[in-house]
């Protein structure tokens, strides 16, 4: 869709059984809005440098293909077509101005997501995280599907429910620790309590006209755009007992998780993550419920298990205490590339476009030797001598190319020189 804008997107992000049903569905009881219960399909583009498995062959030359032969820049910018087409058409069937992609476990690829829509809304929804285990042990009670908080904790492979209890937490913590233009933080509690309100503060920040009743999403707005939502089946099961918010499940965690499982959980946690969230008040019910007091930092060891095994088994890398990027209005996309020269510099040289044109095959055959490095044993030293060299050859191009044309020449003998020794 060509007139898709980036601030048309907007970002529902928690771990899962935080409210985002429950949110997601009052945002878009709003003729102009379209939301699908979940998404999740973001996670399909950045699986594809991932590769998993096929039946038919080929995950390893289509890993080195995505890691190797691609540049990051054209990666990124296909990935963006692609969803932008998607977000865009959704939006054009539906005939709305806003589409809101709400996606629990988006924050395995947080990076990803800022590389792509930098200038999307990003609405960060947080609950007491004993709240949220809570409400994780009643909903897998209704389903069947086996959770123990306190067993599942100490396993050796950590289930995706620990994840997103754990590491995902802290990720989606870190990621709206410093507030921006395109970031706004909505709390359960307060959703639940004062559901008009806060939505007319989400309104405001991604630029919806509230609409009167809004909140009410038992009471929608069109019955046929209420039977496509719910269509989908996904998300809070219990979410259509109820006509509008309520807080009748904001203190269960009192009385649904045990004194072991409080305890446990606010152990592994610390108490800093409770405090900074809005929760002191909640860490002081929990402290008095255990007679215990708890440290400020989370049990690192743990957490880094936890993360460590997710690593092992999806094949994702993070940073560490990844932020949302500082994004401003007429910020530029982020391209994954070292340094924009093109936009930076506008040469015409032939030598310059030449250089720019080594440049990208050069970074192009250190991803490939680096890939096989990870997995070389017998041609290690080999593989590194070459890596070694390239590395000083761009790096050498580098530092001539941002003085333009006056080192045009200079960059033209340089490749020249190299090509007669080789």
């Amino acid at each position: 869709m060509k007139d898709f804008q980036d601030n048309q997107l907007i970002f529902l992000l928690c771990t899962p059984r935080s409210g985002s049903s429950l949110a997601t569905a009052m945002i878009q009881n709003h003729t102009e809005v379209y939301a699908a219960q979940e998404m999740w399909y973001l996670l399909s583009l950045a699986d594809l440098k991932i590769a998993p498995s096929r039946p038919y062959g080929g995950s390893g030359i289509v890993k080195q293909f995505y890691n190797g032969i691609l540049p990051p820049e054209v990666y990124h910018d296909a990935a963006r077509a692609f969803a932008s087409e998607v977000y865009g058409g959704l939006m054009e069937k539906n005939r709305a101005k806003w589409i809101v992609d709400k996606s629990p476990r988006y924050y395995i690829l947080l990076e990803f997501l800022d590389v792509l829509f930098p200038g999307s809304r990003r609405i960060g929804l947080f609950r007491n995280p004993l709240a949220v285990a809570a409400s994780y042990k009643k909903v897998n009670r209704y389903t069947g599907d086996p959770f123990s908080l306190v067993q599942d904790l100490n396993k050796s492979e950590p289930s995706m429910k620990i994840v997103d209890l754990t590491v995902g937490l802290f990720r989606y913590y870190h990621y709206f620790k410093q507030k921006n233009d395109n970031t706004y933080i909505l709390k359960y509690e307060d959703m639940a309590m004062n559901p008009s309100e806060e939505l007319r503060k989400i309104c405001c920040f991604t630029g919806i006209p509230y609409k009167e009743r809004m909140e009410r999403y038992g009471d929608p707005v069109s019955e046929d755009k209420a039977d496509l939502f719910y269509s989908m089946g996904v998300g809070d099961p219990f979410l259509l007992q109820h006509k509008e918010a309520h807080g009748d499940s904001i203190d269960a965690w009192k009385t649904e998780l045990t004194i072991e499982e409080i305890d446990t959980y606010c152990r592994v946690l610390g108490a800093q993550i409770f405090t900074e969230l809005g929760y002191s008040t909640e860490l002081a019910e929990a402290e008095q419920i255990t007679g215990q007091k708890y440290q400020p930092e989370p049990d690192q060891a743990l957490m880094q298990h936890i993360e460590a095994h997710f690593t092992k088994v999806s094949g994702y890398h993070w940073q560490s205490e990844y932020e949302t990027i500082h994004n401003k209005k007429g910020a530029s996309r982020i391209t994954g590339s070292t340094m924009d020269y093109e936009s930076a510099i506008q040469i015409e040289d032939n030598a310059y476009q030449h250089a720019l044109t080594q440049i990208s095959q050069l970074e192009t055959r250190i991803r490939l030797l680096e890939n096989r490095l990870s997995k070389s044993h017998t041609d290690k030293k080999q593989l590194e001598y070459q890596l070694n060299q390239i590395r000083r050859k761009v790096n050498k191009l580098k530092s001539l190319l941002p003085f333009g044309n006056k080192l045009a020449s200079l960059v033209q003998g340089y490749l020249g020189g190299r090509r007669e020794k080789s």
